[in-house]
């Protein structure tokens, strides 16, 4: 009677030791999903059992039909000896096995699947390593922006000015319905709030002042900056983020463009001054929203309100609004290409870049809010 081939038999492993504290599992058989596997934890039990083990590897010479079994196998294999030391080599698995599991580890759930292994002082200097590294890339990244922002002033950058006119005109005509709406909706909710207290005292008068100092000072600018970060900071992040998917910023690079120059600098500039244009087309639909609840709640003349405006607000007021909102600007247009120029290639990384650049931007501006608004104290504007 002839022996039966090995690789044509139900899948099996036999374990074996080798010097130097290395383990090998030789694989026999089928690894099918309906031939039977062995179980990993039983194996890792066996190998944990075993003193002076740093590492295991595979011996697949007698290893006939695989599939997704054989890769379960090692995956599971791996979670079971993360916390133990014992490195799991994936050397001598066939070549298509491998990709695979590569594959696998690339992809967002892989990613996440690794951090998850390891003690919790592991994964916290993991974390702390990657926000060091993420550091130094925002830090490079507002390198590349600044010099090539000296390129720009000298005549010298690779920037075209057609490509700024687009901007342009995404930025600001095709904004101003979107800022229209929630500006004088602002504005109106301000007025309301603002009547209902201010009328216990007989004072509604004051809403104008109330309304127009709020948002020519700083909430025209605020509410412009989150609209701007929400729907053009997100576009830039899923733009560049879809043209590093398609190697388009390589092939940038491998014509001697730099992307920056190329890609970043038009959307910044073009967003940067588009700001404070919408933040004073924002101010005005502001006060028209106050005006609006003054006249028709209030019964206040048209005519007062709009004295009342004009001697409340100062011009200082107006320019340190302009001033926010070219911030703002900046602050928008770097976050939103930053994280799209550092998106991974795949379409998940690409709906990631758009997130981060929509929270990032909108932080960004909570942040620089606050840190204005105190050196205008100190400053005593």
């Amino acid at each position: 009677m002839e022996d039966k081939d090995p690789s044509t038999m139900r899948g099996s492993l036999a374990l074996r030791l080798e010097p130097g504290g290395r383990a090998v599992l030789a694989l026999r058989g089928q690894f099918l999903l309906d031939g039977g596997v062995p179980s990993h934890e039983e194996v890792a039990r066996d190998l944990k059992d075993l003193k002076g083990i740093s590492s295991v590897g595979f011996d697949c010479g007698e290893l006939g039909k695989w599939d997704s079994s054989l890769l379960a196998f090692v995956l599971r294999l791996e979670g079971e000896l993360g916390g133990s030391g014992i490195v799991v080599e994936r050397s001598g698995l066939p070549k298509g096995a491998k990709r695979l599991l590569d594959l696998a580890a690339s992809s967002p759930r892989g990613q996440a699947r690794e951090r998850e292994r390891g003690s919790l002082f592991l994964r916290t200097g993991q974390w702390a390593s990657s926000q060091m590294i993420k550091s130094w890339d925002v830090v490079g990244f507002l390198g590349e922006v600044s010099w090539s922002m000296g390129r720009l002033v000298t005549g010298r950058a690779r920037c075209r000015g057609s490509d700024l006119l687009h901007v342009m005109h995404r930025c600001g005509v095709d904004a101003l319905p979107i800022v229209s709406l929630i500006s004088f909706l602002v504005g109106l909710i301000l007025a309301f709030v603002g009547a209902v207290q201010l009328r216990v005292f007989g004072a509604q008068i004051f809403v104008a002042a109330l309304v127009g100092i709020g948002m020519v000072r700083v909430l025209g600018a605020i509410m412009t900056g989150i609209i701007m970060a929400g729907r053009t900071g997100a576009a830039f992040a899923a733009e560049l983020g879809t043209m590093e998917l398609n190697e388009e910023i390589d092939a940038l690079r491998t014509l001697g463009i730099p992307p920056v120059e190329f890609l970043v600098l038009p959307r910044m500039v073009g967003l940067s001054l588009m700001m404070p244009l919408l933040c004073v087309y924002s101010d005005l639909l502001g006060i028209l929203g106050g005006l609006s609840v003054g006249v028709v709640m209030l019964d206040i003349n048209i005519q007062e309100y709009l004295r009342m405006t004009r001697e409340a607000v100062k011009p200082s007021y107006f320019w340190i609004g302009v001033f926010h909102s070219f911030v703002f600007g900046v602050l928008v247009a770097i976050t939103g290409c930053f994280h799209g120029m550092r998106a991974g290639r795949s379409a998940s990384s690409v709906g990631q870049a758009a997130t981060s650049a929509v929270v990032s931007g909108i932080v960004s501006i909570i942040v620089a809010t606050a840190v204005i608004t105190y050196l205008c104290q100190v400053l005593g504007l």
